[in-house]
């Protein structure tokens, strides 16, 4: 489980790359990167990682489901995504 302030971080990048989303947009249209330069670091799309929503894990992250590769296992054998089930051979 990822500690509470590398979550903490991750929502204030997402946070910031929503704010200055139309603003970065219009920029590079008019390819003014000396302005671009001037925004934040963290409010470039670039910098977010994919996260698990419930550990924060990211590693083994299941874009589908939106959740890391062990919750997903855990969440398969319990029944709570439907459709699928446990592979044997």
């Amino acid at each position: 489980m990822a500690k509470e302030s590398v979550k903490a971080r991750q929502k204030k990048r997402e946070n910031l790359v929503e704010k200055y989303k139309k603003k970065r947009k219009m920029l590079k249209k008019y390819k003014k990167y000396d302005l671009l330069q001037r925004l934040p670091r963290n409010s470039s799309p670039v910098r977010l990682r994919n996260r698990c929503s419930i550990t924060g894990r990211c590693r083994g992250y299941m874009r589908k489901f939106g959740i890391s590769r062990i919750v997903f296992r855990n969440f398969v054998s319990q029944g709570f995504i439907p459709g699928v089930k446990k592979a044997s051979w």
